[in-house]
């Protein structure tokens, strides 16, 4: 499936790194929690990811809406962005809130 194809549903994810862990390579905390979605392949050929904004504390997996996919111009390594299905966000606020990794790389927020 294409990652377009995830936006406004809901999925599963499970959580590989999570709130307040740090990054297994590079020096950064995690200010979120960060997954993928089980049994899906992207263009990197690893699972697709995800970011989970709006749940304040560590959790291991996670079902939410996707409200925006962050496209790599320089990478081909898409994000979904999960949320709470109660909950919004502006895309202001999705770009501040995963700057701590997106800042690397060249990117647009799709909805």
């Amino acid at each position: 499936m294409e990652s377009k194809e995830y936006l406004n549903k809901v999925i599963k994810v499970k959580i590989d790194r999570k709130l307040g862990s740090k990054h297994p390579k590079y020096n950064y905390i995690y200010p979120l929690n960060y997954g993928y979605v089980p049994n899906t392949i992207s263009e990197d050929g690893e699972e697709l990811d995800c970011y989970v904004l709006g749940v304040f504390e560590p959790i291991s997996e996670f079902e939410g809406k996707c409200i925006a996919l962050i496209q790599r111009i320089n990478d081909n390594d898409d994000k979904l962005i999960i949320i709470p299905k109660d909950k919004s966000y502006t895309d202001d606020a999705i770009e501040a809130l995963i700057e701590f990794q997106e800042r690397y790389f060249k990117h647009k927020l799709v909805r």
